[in-house]
C-alpha cells in the first residue's frame, strides 16, 4: 500500500513538560515541601462549596449558555464598575471562560494573525508565547530586571511599528510580585493612543496588592479599555484552580471574535459553579478581605527568613515570593532549585524558565499561599541552606 500522508509536523517543537509540572512532580516523589506549582493550601469557602452543591440538586448540570450563565454576566459587570468606575455591557462585553489560559489563548487566536507582532514582558507566564506562536504571529519579547521589574516602556515605543498587533501585560505579575503603577498604566495609554495596538492585561491576582497600594487595572482607564482585552480568574480569587472557571472583558467588536474561537473550543463551562460564584459575589467581602489575608501570608513567610543567607524585596501583589540565592550558590537556578528540592526537601521555581533567552539573575520564585504551619517548616528548612 502507498505510504499517503506526511509525517506529524509539531507545531511548536520548542515546548515540553511545564516546569511547573516536573517540579511538583519532583516534590511529590522527594516528599518535599511544594511551594513550586501556584495554588492555595487551604480550603475554599464551605458557602462556596454548598452553594455549588445545591445548583447541582437543583439540576443545574447541563449546558451553559456560550457567554456565560447571564446573572453571572451582570453580577461580574456590576463589580466591575464598582471596583474600577466602568462598565462593561453584561450581554456582549464579558464572556465566562475554563480559566483565565483559555481566555489568553482564545483572545490571541482570535485577534493575531500571521506577521503580527506581539510585545511579551518576560520573564512571563508560560502560556503567552506558545498561544502567539499558534496564532502565527511573531513575540517580541522586553526583559524585565531584578530587583524591581519594571517596563522599560522607552524600549517598548522603539519596538511599536506597523506589525505591532498587541501588548500583553501582567499586574500583578507572576512571577516576579511586581504591581504596575498608575504612571505604567498612563504610559500605556499614551504609547498605544490613536492606534490599533490591543492590551491584553492578564488581571487574574487583582485582589492580591499589597501595602495599602491599589490594583491599577485597565479597566480604570476608558481610554485605554476601548482598546483592551482583561482576562480575570475566580480560580485565583476565591482558592478553587482546579474549577477551571475565569472570565473576559473586552469592547463588543472584539468579544465577537474572542467569541467564536471560544465556542468552538470549550463552548461553555461548568454550570452549577457559575450559579454558585453569582451568589458568592453578592458579598464584596469575599473578595475584599484578600489583600489583607495575603500580606499576613507574604508577611509570615518573610518573617520565617530572618537569619537566612536569602536577599529578598517584598512581593508587591500576587501570592509568590522571590528569593535571591547569590550568597549561597553560583549554581544555576534551574539546578539548584532541584537540588534543593532532592535534597532539602524544599521545591520551588526558578526564575529564568520564565525567560525567552535564559536570564539566570539567582532567583527562586516561592509560592506562599499556605497554612502557616507549612510555611513555619519551610522557613525552618530556608534558614539553614548555606548556614
Amino acid at each position: 500500500m502507498p505510504n499517503y500522508g506526511q509525517p506529524i509536523k509539531s507545531k511548536l517543537p520548542h515546548v515540553g513538560t511545564t516546569i511547573f509540572t516536573v517540579m511538583s512532580a519532583l516534590a511529590k516523589e522527594h516528599a518535599a515541601i511544594n511551594l513550586s506549582q501556584g495554588f492555595p493550601g487551604f480550603p475554599i469557602s464551605l458557602d462556596l462549596i454548598k452553594r455549588v452543591e445545591y445548583y447541582m440538586n437543583q439540576g443545574y448540570n447541563q449546558y451553559a449558555p456560550m457567554p456565560g450563565v447571564p446573572e453571572l454576566l451582570q453580577r461580574i459587570s456590576e463589580k466591575t464598575e464598582f471596583l474600577y468606575g466602568t462598565k462593561y455591557d453584561a450581554k456582549d462585553e464579558i464572556t465566562i471562560t475554563a480559566g483565565a489560559t483559555e481566555a489568553i489563548f482564545s483572545s490571541i487566536i482570535a485577534l493575531c494573525a500571521e506577521h503580527d507582532e506581539v510585545i511579551i514582558f518576560t520573564p512571563a507566564y508560560d502560556c503567552y508565547s506558545p498561544a502567539v506562536e499558534l496564532a502565527g504571529a511573531k513575540a517580541i519579547y522586553v526583559q524585565l530586571h531584578a530587583p524591581d521589574y519594571r517596563i522599560p516602556w522607552e524600549e517598548v515605543k522603539k519596538l511599536i511599528n506597523r506589525k505591532t498587533k498587541m501588548i500583553m501585560l501582567n499586574t500583578p505579575h507572576n512571577p516576579t510580585g511586581m504591581v504596575l503603577s498608575k504612571n505604567d498604566l498612563l504610559e500605556l495609554d499614551r504609547i498605544t493612543k490613536d492606534s490599533q495596538i490591543i492590551v491584553l492585561s492578564d488581571e487574574v491576582y487583582e485582589h492580591m496588592v499589597f501595602d495599602g497600594e491599589r490594583h491599577e487595572s485597565v479597566a480604570r482607564y476608558p481610554e485605554l479599555a476601548n482598546r483592551s482585552v482583561i482576562v480575570a480568574s475566580f480560580g485565583k480569587t476565591f482558592h478553587a484552580t482546579g474549577w477551571k472557571l475565569g472570565y473576559v472583558m473586552a469592547p463588543a467588536d472584539l468579544m465577537v471574535e474572542i467569541r467564536k474561537v471560544h465556542q468552538y473550543n470549550v463552548f461553555s463551562v461548568n454550570t452549577p459553579m457559575q450559579y454558585a460564584i453569582c451568589d458568592y459575589l453578592d458579598n464584596a467581602d469575599n473578595y475584599l478581605y484578600l489583600p489583607s489575608f495575603y500580606q499576613k501570608k507574604r508577611d509570615f513567610f518573610l518573617e520565617q527568613l530572618t537569619g537566612s543567607l536569602f536577599e529578598w524585596k517584598a512581593t508587591e501583589g500576587s501570592y509568590f515570593q522571590l528569593l535571591s540565592y547569590k550568597n549561597i550558590s553560583a549554581e544555576k537556578d534551574t539546578e539548584i532549585a532541584i537540588e534543593w528540592t532532592k535534597k532539602n526537601k524544599i521545591a520551588s521555581i526558578p526564575l529564568s524558565v520564565f525567560y525567552h533567552q535564559e536570564l539566570d539573575e539567582k532567583m527562586l520564585r516561592f509560592c506562599f499561599a499556605k497554612e502557616e504551619t507549612l510555611l513555619k517548616e519551610a522557613g525552618k528548612i530556608l534558614r539553614q541552606i548555606g548556614q
